[in-house]
């Protein structure tokens, strides 16, 4: 076996552990893109469009402030000088006016690339000509790199796995900052998960990918889920476990059109702000209603997903139906909690296909302590419900969560004698016990 040497070791660890922390993206980012609700057909007019109701219903206030324009928006050859254009018939004014426009709202453009040469939907990729391309886009008044992962390069061209190919325009965004003495591109791997980016991509990015494309189906989102709960560690500061684009608002609509329910909804918006993935807008939000507006603006879900001091995930606590941690698509870990700025985290999720009745033990979340009484805030209702003592029951919905905030409030009522708040393994001081 190969011996590191002591400093070498050492910084392999802290490499390891460690987002990327060159100033941008210490928060999951939240914004828009155009790709769930239109594909390739999306114009100016479309888009901003997009951008006012945006800014007319709140969502600019909330945080929603980067606009990702996904494929499809050059020409699909370059010009003489080996630059992307951007398509005419799209941009009548261009896209430096564009990006102006939507400034004035709040917003900012951001771009979409590819490792390859080409694009999934076949325009132009940015392999081998990284800086070039971050011209180019600096130029359109972006600042965000959404990267994807078609048309790969034969392995005997670059002779790279995943990380050393994603690599190439993490190096070029620190170039390009460093000559134009500028915070650099924020960026975002699309490679769908392949070759554990949650283990390597905190080392280039602020963010990766880590399953394909998501589909506006519960189906899909719980086996997003169900794949986090093995993952939930990665996303800290400045690296985050990116779940996809959001879903809310494609039931009935969007490409393709979603069958999700207010419930699973719900239940898909909570699991993305409280395992800190970006959250970003993926429905025409000309025609969206008042629930959709109402989900996409919950303040206290969002202030939990951009919490300025707690960086990590919640994580489970119990694997909901499936013993001994087997991973289930289909009935993903129900219990999860975590720590933040304002209190412990839980959210509660029913994966059961019938109404079901959940319960718990406080102390089986880490971040509780026992002999303390908790009152309990509901980030849907948006109140504080009541008090909790050692556990809590409550019925939900099928496919319907729980988002709750527990704050301390003091020593637990005195008419339960001391007796032990654990569930498991307590004794009274003469060693009997009072659970086992």
């Amino acid at each position: 076996m190969l011996a590191i040497p002591p400093l070498a070791a050492l910084a392999v660890l802290l490499t390891s552990v460690r987002g990327l922390n060159n100033g941008v993206g210490r928060l999951p980012a939240m914004g828009y893109d155009t790709f769930n609700a239109f594909a390739c057909n999306y114009n100016a007019t479309s888009v901003l469009a997009q951008a006012e109701a945006m800014q007319r219903h709140g969502l600019i206030e909330a945080g929603y402030k980067t606009l990702i324009l996904d494929d499809c928006y050059a020409l699909r050859t370059r010009n003489a000088s080996g630059y992307m254009v951007a398509d005419p018939s799209k941009w009548p004014h261009g896209l430096p006016a564009f990006s102006k426009q939507v400034n004035k709202l709040g917003i900012k453009l951001a771009a979409y690339g590819d490792n390859g040469y080409e694009t999934c939907a076949g325009y132009p990729g940015s392999y081998g000509r990284e800086l070039q391309d971050l011209e180019t886009w600096h130029s359109w008044g972006m600042s965000y790199l959404k990267y994807d992962n078609c048309y790969i390069p034969a392995d005997n061209v670059t002779e790279e796995n995943m990380f050393g190919r994603y690599q190439r325009m993490s190096n070029a965004i620190a170039e390009f900052a460093a000559k134009r003495g500028q915070d650099p591109f924020l960026f975002s791997l699309c490679e769908w998960g392949w070759e554990q980016p949650w283990i390597w991509g905190k080392q280039i990015s602020q963010a990766w990918r880590i399953d394909g494309d998501i589909k506006p189906y519960w189906s899909a989102i719980a086996a997003i889920i169900d794949q986090v709960s093995f993952q939930y560690w990665s996303s800290d500061f400045y690296g985050h476990n990116d779940m996809d684009i959001l879903e809310v608002g494609n039931t009935g609509q969007g490409s393709p059109p979603g069958n999700l329910t207010y419930e699973e909804t719900k239940s898909h918006f909570t699991a993305w702000a409280l395992m800190k993935s970006p959250l970003i807008i993926g429905t025409d939000l000309t025609n969206a209603t008042n629930q959709t507006f109402e989900i996409l603006g919950n303040k206290d879900l969002i202030t939990i997903n951009q919490d300025p001091n707690v960086g990590h995930s919640i994580s489970p606590f119990r694997w909901g139906i499936n013993p001994d941690f087997v991973s289930n698509s289909t009935h993903p870990a129900e219990y999860w909690s975590g720590n933040s700025s304002y209190g412990v985290v839980f959210m509660i999720l029913n994966s059961q296909d019938t109404d079901a009745t959940m319960f718990f033990n406080l102390t089986e979340s880490w971040a509780i302590r026992a002999g303390r009484q908790y009152s309990v805030y509901d980030m849907w209702q948006h109140k504080t419900t009541g008090m909790a003592v050692r556990n809590l029951t409550f019925s939900l919905p099928a496919h319907g969560v729980a988002a709750l905030l527990l704050k301390d409030a003091g020593p637990e009522p005195e008419y339960l004698d001391g007796s032990c708040g654990f569930y498991y393994q307590c004794s009274w001081p003469n060693g009997t016990y009072i659970s086992n």
